[in-house]
Parts: C-alpha cells; structure tokens; sequence
C-alpha cells in the first residue's frame, strides 16, 4: 500500500514506507506501518513508525501517536503468543540524537525481552533530587503545557 503522506529524500524509513527499500512488514493502514529491525535486539524486534515523514515526536498528531502505540501494543501481545523466547516488551522510543534515535523519522521499536537477551538500558539512578527541585521542574513543565 503506497502513502501519500509527505516524505524525505534521503530517508531510509520513507523508502520503506514508499515500498523502494527491502522491508519485511508485519502491520501496514493509511497512518503507520510496522516492519522487522534490521539490526534486531532480539527475535522479532519490531520497528512501528508513521508513513509520513515527522523527525521528531513532537511532530507527531495526537492521531498518529496514538497509532503507533495502539499498534505496538497490538505487535506486544502477538509477540507473546508466537512460541518465541518472550518474558517481556519493552517499547523503546528515541527522540534526537542524543536519546539515541538514529534514523531521524518517528518510529516506536517493539523489543520482546527475555533473561539474559543482553539488552541494557542503564543510567546512574542514584540522583535523588530534594522535592523543592521536583517541585520546580513541574511547575516549568505544567506551565508550558498549560500555554500550548
């Protein structure tokens, strides 16, 4: 099914979404398209993302966010059905370089987990702010959603 939905030159996932680059798709409607990793975490991981070109989430629609997680949660519990090694999902998003997104078009990755997968998210979570810090930082951030 080809999109109409605006895409980049250069960008690998709309030339997917476009059907001239190899994909193997597991989910494909008018808004998202759901494809296996190239470089998978583990079996099945599953890249979710929206045919037209949005880089960032905050590109992203109310709609079309709520796509691409209705449909990994969809790809979530399917995984868990295959037979394959699945104990656990994570579904991993990365929003700019450094969060570690790497093809610059919004896509959710659907990564079944299981003991030992060697999978690592890892960070010093030891920093305990005082609730004075906590208190400021959501005051700045319900201020800005209050004044879209």
């Amino acid at each position: 099914m080809a999109s109409t939905a605006r895409r980049a030159k250069d960008c690998v996932f709309c030339a997917i979404v476009a059907d001239v680059a190899p994909r193997s798709v597991v989910y494909e409607d008018d808004i998202v398209i759901a494809i296996m990793d190239l470089r998978p975490v583990t079996p099945g991981h599953t890249l979710v993302m929206p045919k037209a070109h949005l880089p960032r989430l905050s590109d992203v629609d109310a709609t079309t966010g709520a796509r691409l997680f209705e449909v990994g949660q969809r790809i979530a519990a399917a995984l868990y059905e295959t037979g394959w090694q699945v104990e656990g999902i994570n579904l991993f998003y990365a929003d700019g370089k450094a969060a570690l997104q790497e093809v610059f078009h919004a896509h959710l990755h659907v990564i079944p987990r299981f003991d030992g997968d060697g999978f690592v998210i890892d960070a010093d979570w030891s920093r305990q702010p005082d609730r004075n810090e906590l208190d400021a930082q959501a005051g700045q951030l319900s201020g800005l959603l209050a004044n879209p």
